[in-house]
């Protein structure tokens, strides 16, 4: 298959059209569990970007003058289409990304169900009827902004490819998608779908570089929504760059998230909810909601932890694309030595590795970019090991004795997005669930998403909510309209 992909051209889609990037330019795509090359992809330049944006402005008239309910029936069309092509999909994101291909099954048929949602979901686009005086009539509409720029992470490529446009396409905006350039084939793939169900110019695809392409979708005049899911810190140059023109931005950033364990916690099942938490199994710990800092209260901090390495050691690692890998490897070498850097940090700053720390046994994990499940114990909560992202397969294991204390330190980042609990005391379960400084909170449960359940998080984690109806109007402006019932008729 690779020798296959080598012999594909892959294209922008603008328009409803294929294009080479006008520069000619293109970069190269690896997989990163071989180093082997998949690809050449279209590097689009500002003038790429820009064909994108006036095709979507085109495109943007008719398609919000159609109901809700025929946006809706693109969606589900497009929900079956990636059905259909699962295995691919998940295929292209395993070479590309080094996620296990059984896990981006799961993503694909996430993504399927994301877009279902809001295709029944666009109805509710609505406003409201005001009273006020007598001869009045005041009432609100709901619009959608016109040309939605959406940038999305490499973690998880054809699940935020196709879900994170579900929502502004249902509002009734047309969308210009940037994937990241670390993982952009599916997103080529998917192009070929979109371009087929959709009339042309809705959906545009280009592809590049932050500094190139990216930059070039946020400063665009004629773009004035623009949607990000990445780290904090091109979250910012976003926001610095957005805020010349007053551009309306939703941005879900990073997190260092906390599952808390208490004394009385059925302790098989937070072992469990340890290692899902984690995202080991999913994406390698490359997660902005991976609760990668473990809170035990001393009276369970031996038999936890001993229980979280003999769970781990059961990871079964492999090449991405072998149907029993549970656990891939990482996106690239940028990411290996930042992880890598990450775990040297630990161990010169006298914690306790537990388990893991570098690549599995074996010779074929040695060309790509593998890092066994880590474990760090004996933790100090201000360090940078537990204040810092990782964004890698690395949990930082923290005893705590007071429970006043343990907030504190669990508050003390920069981050607030997601938080597990775990307990059998409701009034407690309560009481942690509102002093944590997160935007999602599991209480006996972790990592899962429920579709409708608005997802984001607080401080430095990111502006605004997803997977929910706050969604939905994210992409809608509020225009109030008043009615003189009495003059002029």
């Amino acid at each position: 298959m690779v020798e296959k992909l080598t012999d594909v051209t892959y294209r922008l889609l603008i328009g409803g059209e294929f294009r080479e990037a006008t520069s000619g330019q293109t970069f190269e795509t690896f997989n990163p569990a071989t180093g082997e090359k998949l690809a050449d992809v279209p590097l689009a330049g500002r003038e790429d970007v820009d064909a994108a944006v006036q095709a979507a402005k085109r495109a943007f008239p008719e398609w919000w003058e159609r109901s809700p309910m025929e946006r809706g029936r693109f969606l589900h069309r497009l929900a079956a289409r990636l059905r259909e092509r699962a295995p691919e999909y998940a295929m292209l994101d395993a070479l590309d990304g080094g996620n296990p291909v059984k896990s981006m099954l799961f993503d694909v048929e996430m993504a399927a169900q994301t877009l279902e949602y809001f295709a029944g979901l666009a109805p509710e686009v609505k406003g409201e009827t005001i009273p006020t005086t007598a001869g009045m009539l005041n009432l609100t509409r709901r619009e959608p902004y016109g040309v939605v720029g959406r940038i999305i992470p490499f973690n998880h490529p054809i699940l935020f490819a196709a879900s994170r446009i579900a929502a502004p396409l249902a509002a009734g905006n047309t969308v210009v998608l940037k994937p990241a350039e670390q993982t952009p084939l599916s997103a080529l793939e998917f192009a070929k779908d979109v371009a087929e169900i959709f009339p042309p110019g809705v959906v545009n695809i280009v592809t590049g570089d932050g500094p190139t392409t990216g930059a070039a979708l946020v400063e665009h005049p004629e773009v004035r929504r623009i949607a990000f899911t990445g780290s904090v810190e091109t979250g910012r140059i976003i926001m610095r760059a957005a805020a010349e023109q007053l551009k309306v931005l939703s941005l879900e950033l990073g997190g260092k998230n906390p599952i808390i364990i208490f004394p009385d916690a059925e302790i098989e099942a937070a072992t469990e909810a340890i290692v899902t938490g984690m995202n080991f199994m999913w994406c390698q710990g490359q997660s902005c909601g991976s609760t990668s800092r473990l809170f035990v209260h001393e009276s369970l901090y031996e038999p936890v932890v001993e229980r979280v390495i003999e769970r781990v050691r059961k990871i079964r690692i492999g090449l991405p694309m072998e149907d029993d890998a549970e656990m891939g490897c990482l996106v690239s070498e940028e990411q290996y030595q930042k992880v890598m850097g990450y775990i040297e940090l630990g161990k010169s700053a006298g914690f306790r590795l537990l388990w893991g720390g570098g690549k599995p046994e074996g010779e074929k994990f040695q060309r790509g970019y593998f890092v066994a499940p880590t474990i760090f114990g004996g933790v100090d909560a201000r360090s940078r090991l537990a204040q810092e992202e990782i964004f890698g397969p690395v949990l930082s294991v923290i005893r705590w004795n007071r429970y006043e204390e343990m907030i504190e330190a669990v508050n003390s980042v920069q981050y607030g997005l997601t938080a597990s609990i775990w307990t059998r005391n409701f009034s407690q379960a309560e009481r942690a669930a509102r002093d944590v400084q997160a935007g999602y909170v599991w209480i006996n449960d972790s990592s899962r998403h429920y579709i409708g359940v608005p997802f984001g998080g607080y401080k430095q984690s990111g502006i605004g909510r997803e997977e929910s109806l706050d969604e939905l109007l994210g992409y809608t402006q509020l225009k109030a309209v008043n009615i003189n019932l009495t003059k002029g008729w």
